[in-house]
């Protein structure tokens, strides 16, 4: 349906012969004794998990095998890169845990600096397996001082259990 043009509206800006709708008035206005409706707001997104009690990430874990291992050899991120025959930016960002690398940017990487593809993988067990045992004891021990655990009877410190 065609819209009317502007030229045949009224000064007030009503079409001629269009009649004027009745204000609404508000239901509180109404009935001062009712309480406004108010639906409930459900999040789009779950409510986010401190990043102390999240499962990390394994490409988080990776990049932090990786760029500690490069470190302790006071390597460069463009020495790596070059032997691994990676580029730069984006051996940095595995390194930042951003990026998903395949098992051969692994091999790649690990063998540039001297590990192997089960080395590099071993490290990051080893990596998640003390990160486990960190998140265990905050939880299980309630708020309880790295110090008091220590000398807690009661303490499974190290303790790593995996199900098959």
């Amino acid at each position: 349906m065609a819209r009317p043009s502007i030229s045949r509206r009224a000064e007030g800006g009503a079409l001629p012969g269009a009649r004027r709708l009745p204000r609404l008035r508000r239901v509180s206005d109404q009935q001062p004794d009712r309480q406004p409706d108010e639906a409930r707001v459900i999040p789009l997104r779950p409510a986010t998990v401190p990043a102390a009690a999240r499962e990390p990430l394994w490409r988080h874990v990776l990049g932090d095998v990786l760029r500690r291992a490069r470190l302790d050899q006071e390597r460069t991120l463009k020495d790596v890169a070059e032997a691994a025959r990676i580029s730069m930016p984006y051996l940095s960002e595995v390194e930042r845990g951003r990026k998903e690398a395949s098992s051969e940017v692994l091999a790649a990487a690990a063998g540039a600096l001297g590990l192997g593809l089960a080395d590099l993988l071993a490290l990051a067990q080893r990596e998640l397996a003390e990160r486990a045992v960190r998140r265990s004891a905050r939880r299980s021990e309630g708020g309880m001082s790295a110090s008091r655990r220590a000398v807690h009877p009661g303490s499974h410190r190290g303790e790593v259990r995996l199900a098959a």
